[in-house]
This record gives C-alpha cells, sequence and structure tokens, in this order.
C-alpha cells in the first residue's frame, strides 16, 4: 500500500486531496497536516511514499519543506500543489525535483494523472530487479522520435490540434475556440485535449470569470518536448 501524507492548510481541500486518493486503491492516506513543521516531523517518525504538498501555509511554507526533505535525504516523492501561478519560485521547486505540479482549481482527471505517474514510477522501481533502457526512458519521461499516441486517436488530426496551439502559444483557448478554427467538433477537440493534458503537452485550467457556466482553457506546457 502506497502512503501518502496531504500537507494542506484549507481543510476543504484536504478533504477533497483524500476522497480523490483514496479512489485508487493501491493508495492510502495515512496522515493529513496543516503547515510544513507538523509535516518534516511526522516525516522524520515514519516512511511516507508520497507528498501533496501545498506552497502556501503557516509555519514553514512549502518551498521550505521541500528544501528541507532534499536536504536531509528524505527518500519521497512531492507532488507540489498551489494557487498562484507565479513563476519566480518556479525554477528553484523544479531544481529540488518533484514528480508534479498542479495550479488550482485542477481538474479532478489531471489530479488522477498525477497520482498515476507516481504509481507507474512506484511499481517499476518495486517490481523491477533489472531496468531496460525502455524503463530508464519511462522514468525519466524521455520521449523517443517516434511517440504511440493513444487508442482511437489520428495522428493527422492530433498534429492539427498541435499546429494551433503552436500559433497561438500564448493564449489560453477554450476546446470550442480551438474547434472553430480547426474545423473539428467540440466533443472530438475535447479528446484531444485531454489526451494532450495527460501528456503534458499542454496544461489545463477552469475559468470561473464567465459568470455563467466555468469553461476550460488550454495553454501549450513550456517544457514541452512534442513538436510543438
Amino acid at each position: 500500500m502506497i502512503k501518502v501524507l496531504i500537507v494542506e492548510d484549507d481543510p476543504m481541500v484536504a478533504k477533497i486531496d483524500k476522497t480523490y486518493i483514496e479512489q485508487l486503491q493501491e493508495f492510502k492516506v495515512s496522515n493529513i497536516c496543516n503547515n510544513g513543521k507538523e509535516a518534516l516531523e511526522i516525516l522524520n517518525k515514519e516512511k511516507i511514499d508520497l507528498i501533496i504538498l501545498d506552497v502556501y501555509m503557516p509555519k514553514l511554507n512549502g518551498i521550505e519543506v521541500l528544501r528541507e526533505i532534499r536536504k536531509n535525504n528524505i527518500q519521497t516523492d512531492v507532488i507540489m500543489v498551489t494557487a498562484a501561478k507565479e513563476t519566480e519560485s518556479l525554477k528553484e521547486i523544479l531544481s529540488l525535483g518533484i514528480l508534479d505540479y498542479l495550479v488550482k482549481p485542477f481538474e479532478y482527471d489531471r489530479f488522477i494523472n498525477a497520482l498515476k505517474k507516481f504509481l507507474k514510477k512506484y511499481q517499476l522501481i518495486n517490481e523491477n530487479q533489472t531496468f531496460s533502457q525502455r524503463d530508464i526512458d519511462s522514468l525519466i519521461n524521455t520521449k523517443t522520435n517516434k511517440t504511440i499516441i493513444k487508442k482511437g486517436l489520428n495522428e493527422k488530426t492530433l498534429e492539427k490540434i498541435r499546429e494551433y496551439m503552436r500559433k497561438n502559444i500564448n493564449t489560453k483557448s477554450t476546446s470550442e475556440e480551438i474547434a472553430e478554427h480547426v474545423g473539428l467538433s467540440r466533443v472530438t477537440v475535447r479528446r484531444y485535449m485531454n489526451y494532450m493534458v495527460e501528456t503534458n503537452e499542454i496544461t489545463s485550467e477552469i475559468d470561473y470569470s464567465t459568470g455563467g457556466r466555468p469553461s476550460i482553457k488550454y495553454k501549450i506546457t513550456c517544457n514541452s518536448n512534442s513538436s510543438i
């Protein structure tokens, strides 16, 4: 059983995180704490496989906790969570080594995708005695020149959407806007956008400023290794 520590000062968010995590049978939330100091105390007492770590917290913030984890060589993976999209601290966070980085409010599927990414890594490391080049590439997210796309998707259609995203690299677009420009149905575009989120080619966020039903907007990731 994979032991997860949630470090989150918002009780409602922590409760939602726990509900999501424990929908996957391989995971169990062993502790929830609302500040970085308590998190470090727990980490010094017991083995934790994965931490869901909020950036902004009292006593010690998430970045300070991450520094201490690496400084003390605590063997655990970290999924960082923040409500802000600041880039000033992102470089340091990435250099300290994290599994994933989620911006609130994130979608359920994006959160589950981050957990599944950890699960794949965890199973590969703990179940294999020897590693092939394919295994190593999978662990460090190396992409070969030829990528096998998800069953049911078409490479030419995917490239058509990528071309639109490439031309609008600084724009956050909804699936409706993309569909209108590339000549596909909104349902079809959503399928491809979900795939591109899963492969970290793009990011998604929920826009609540519409006044009506919230919309999802997509943007190319800065570290995308695709042909984008």
